[in-house]
C-alpha cells in the first residue's frame, strides 16, 4: 500500500498504472486516454472539456505547442461569456434591482475565480509522464531534474518512488518557480534579491515592502523609550522571510520569524542566511505566534477571505479570514505594553464586498486594540491600469495599508 494516489489508464491494450503527483490535491483522473501530435487541439480541448485527461506520448515542445493552443481556446471561451455578460447589463439595466447593485463586485469576483478554476482543470488534463529520477522520457524535453527536486524533494526519497503522471501545466510550473528561485526577485528596501522557493509566494507586491521599511518604530512609546534600538520583533507568517530581513535591517536587534509551512520555513532559512542576517533572525514553525511578548509584531496575512484552490494560493486567500482574525486576537496576549501590531492589509476585499471595513474595525476592538495610525501605499502593479481585468474597478481602487496598532489604555 501507499499513501500516495494512483492514477490508471490502458494503453496497447495493456493496463498500466504509476503515482499520480498533484501539487493542489487533485484527484487522479478517471479517464485517461493517450495523445501525440496526431489529435487536433480542437479535439484535445474538447476531451479535456468533457474531462478525459491526455497522456502525451509525442514530442515535448509539441505538447507545450498543444497546451498553449488549448489555452487560446479557454481564454476565447472566457472572453465571450465576459461580452455576453456585458451585453446583457447594457440592455437590460433595470433588471438589477437597486439592493443588488452592491452585490455586483462580489459576483464578479466568484464568476471570476470559477472561470479560473474551470480554466486551470481543463488545461490540467494534458498529462506528461515522469521517470522516477525526475527525466521525461519524450523527444527534446528539457532537463528538469533540479526544478523537479527543488519541488518534490530527491528522486527515490519516498517509498512511492518512480514512474508518476503529472500534468504538463504543473511541470511548467516548477520551470517558472525555479526561474524565479535562480534569479531572484529585486527588493529595493534591502538593496538586493529575495529568492523565493517553488509554493512560496513571491514579494512581486513592492508597496507593502515599502511600508515596513519606512513606517517609524515604536521604540519612541514603548517600554524600550530612549533605546534607539529594537530589541526583539516577531514577523508571523514570513513567507520568503522578506519582511524579517527589512527589520534586521532596519536595525531590530532580535527578530523571530515564524511560519507554519515546511517550503517557507526553508525559503526564509535560506534567504536570511544569503542575505547575512542569520545572527539576528531566527525562523521557527509557529501556528501564529511564538512564546513570549514583543514590541514590535508584523504580519501580512492574506488578503482576500476565499477559498484556496492551490497550495500557493494560500498566501493569497484565506477562508473566513481565519489567519487575519487570528492575529488580531492574539496581538495583545503577545505586544509588551506600549508596543506596536503592524498590520499588512490590502483592502481590495472591502472593494469586492467580500469583508466591510466595519468588520475589520469591529476585529480590532474585540481583540482590545486601537489604531495608533495608518499608512497607505497605492499599488503600482500592471492589473491596476488594465481595464480589460475583470477585477479592474476594484484593483483600481485598491490601497494596501499598514495599520499600527496598539493595545487599549496602553496595557492588558
Amino acid at each position: 500500500m501507499t499513501e500516495h494516489p494512483i492514477i490508471r489508464w490502458t494503453e496497447a491494450g495493456l493496463a498500466h498504472s504509476a503515482r499520480w503527483r498533484s501539487e493542489k490535491g487533485a484527484a487522479p483522473h478517471k479517464r485517461v486516454v493517450i495523445a501525440d501530435e496526431q489529435l487536433s487541439a480542437d479535439a484535445a480541448y474538447r476531451m479535456a472539456c468533457e474531462g478525459t485527461a491526455l497522456l502525451w506520448r509525442g514530442d515535448f515542445q509539441n505538447a507545450r505547442q498543444m497546451l498553449q493552443a488549448m489555452a487560446r481556446r479557454a481564454d476565447e471561451k472566457a472572453r465571450k461569456a465576459r461580452k455576453s455578460a456585458v451585453v446583457h447589463a447594457v440592455d437590460k439595466p433595470a433588471s438589477i434591482p437597486a439592493e443588488s447593485a452592491s452585490k455586483l463586485p462580489t459576483e464578479a469576483f466568484h464568476l471570476h475565480r470559477l472561470a479560473q478554476s474551470q480554466r486551470a482543470r481543463t488545461l490540467g488534463m494534458l498529462l506528461l509522464p515522469l521517470a522516477g529520477d525526475y527525466t521525461i522520457p519524450l523527444r527534446r524535453a528539457p532537463d528538469l531534474q533540479r526544478a523537479c527536486v527543488e519541488a518534490y524533494g530527491p528522486p527515490g526519497g519516498d517509498a512511492a518512488a518512480g514512474d508518476s503522471l503529472v500534468s504538463m501545466r504543473e511541470l511548467l510550473g516548477l520551470i517558472g518557480a525555479h526561474e524565479w528561485r535562480k534569479k531572484g526577485v529585486e527588493v529595493p528596501a534591502l538593496e538586493d534579491r529575495i529568492h523565493p522557493h517553488y509554493g512560496v509566494f513571491a514579494p512581486v507586491r513592492g508597496e507593502y515592502v515599502d511600508l515596513v521599511a519606512n513606517a517609524p518604530m515604536p521604540s519612541q512609546n514603548s517600554a524600550h523609550s530612549g533605546s534607539e534600538v529594537l530589541p526583539l520583533a516577531f514577523d508571523i507568517g514570513t513567507g520568503t522571510g522578506v519582511l524579517a530581513a527589512v527589520l534586521a535591517r532596519r536595525g531590530v536587534s532580535r527578530i523571530i520569524a515564524t511560519d507554519n509551512d515546511v517550503r517557507a520555513l526553508a525559503c526564509a532559512s535560506d534567504n536570511i542566511r544569503r542575505l547575512k542576517y542569520a545572527a539576528q533572525v531566527q525562523v521557527v514553525q509557529a501556528d501564529l505566534f511564538p512564546a513570549g511578548r514583543a514590541p514590535l509584531i508584523v504580519c501580512n496575512p492574506p488578503w482576500i477571505p476565499a477559498r484556496p484552490s492551490s497550495p500557493i494560493e494560500s498566501a493569497i486567500f484565506d477562508p473566513d479570514s481565519r489567519m487575519l482574525r487570528g492575529f488580531i486576537a492574539g496581538l495583545a496576549a503577545h505586544l509588551e505594553p506600549g508596543g506596536e501590531g503592524w498590520l499588512i492589509l490590502s483592502d481590495i476585499a472591502e472593494h469586492l464586498g467580500l469583508r466591510s471595513r466595519a468588520q475589520l474595525l469591529e476585529y480590532f476592538a474585540q481583540g482590545g486594540l486601537i489604531v495608533i495610525d495608518r499608512l497607505d501605499a497605492r499599488p503600482t502593479h500592471p492589473r491596476v491600469s488594465d481595464p480589460a481585468d475583470p477585477l479592474h474597478s476594484a484593483r483600481a481602487a485598491e490601497v494596501t495599508s499598514l495599520w499600527r496598532l496598539g493595545l487599549k489604555n496602553g496595557k492588558l
